[in-house]
């Protein structure tokens, strides 16, 4: 999974730091939106909140959009929005499985958006099924290594229901069942260890591995993914080994 992970944190930095930060944003506004529609606007009693405004401020989301968000959510907002949530199967170049999630309020329009960014830039469109099979739902909450062991981190969760820790170099991921992410996140708290993210994600059981043109094909396609107004989440079976990612953010 750590080729996965290093990716995504590769991508993550990336976005945080391009013009891709107005989108950035607006994925983030769109989650605290759903999950204070789902379990209610107080972040106390909604954990699901709680780490979506966690991850908002991460990003440096101003407080008025997030406060904003959450009242259009629990619905004291004039604006509130009804989001649809629809997942993609398909592939990238090179056989490369890609789930895609959408938060839409219009559903022929995401699959649109969908379609036209695979299929323009070398990927396809999958059947439903055909893709989510190598892939598990599991908890994933990333910790920054910097000050902190990997022994640090599973004395912290070992009570927690972690199932695995992944040392990505710059941070350890910890891996869970969905519904241990808010367990495992509190105990790291309790211990005084900070976190990235602590969401549900999809989780590769197989990977692909490519060389440098493999990953620029493949990229290309989860870019243009992620370049859809609609689209939520990209998670892929990509990896890049860390000779080839190197030579990639070598040519910026």
């Amino acid at each position: 999974m750590s080729g996965h992970s290093k990716w995504a944190t590769t991508k993550h930095k990336k976005a945080a730091n391009d013009a891709k930060r107005g989108k950035l944003f607006a994925r983030l506004i769109k989650n605290i939106e759903v999950a204070a529609r789902t379990g209610g606007g107080d972040p106390a009693g909604n954990p699901t909140l709680f780490d979506a405004i966690q991850k908002a401020k991460r990003n440096s989301v101003p407080a008025d959009n997030i406060d904003r968000a959450v009242k259009r959510g629990s619905g004291d907002g004039a604006d509130a929005v009804n989001y649809e949530s629809i997942t993609y199967e398909g592939y990238a170049s090179g056989g490369v499985a890609v789930l895609i999630e959408c938060l839409t309020d219009n559903r022929n329009r995401a699959a649109s958006e969908v379609r036209v960014a695979l299929t323009r830039n070398g990927g396809q469109l999958a059947d439903p099924g055909s893709v989510a099979y190598m892939f598990a739902r599991k908890g994933v909450v990333e910790v920054p290594s910097e000050g902190v062991s990997e022994d640090d981190v599973l004395t912290a969760v070992l009570e927690a229901g972690v199932e695995e820790v992944e040392d990505e170099g710059e941070s350890f991921s910890v891996y869970c069942e969905p519904g241990d992410v808010v367990a495992v996140r509190s105990a790291l708290q309790d211990a005084g260890i900070e976190y990235n993210l602590a969401e549900v994600q999809f989780v590769p059981s197989m990977k692909v591995e490519v060389d440098a043109e493999g990953a620029r094909k493949a990229l290309k396609v989860i870019d243009a993914l992620e370049d859809c107004d609609d689209v939520q989440n990209v998670f892929s079976n990509l990896d890049v080994p860390e000779a080839v990612m190197a030579e990639l953010e070598a040519e910026g």
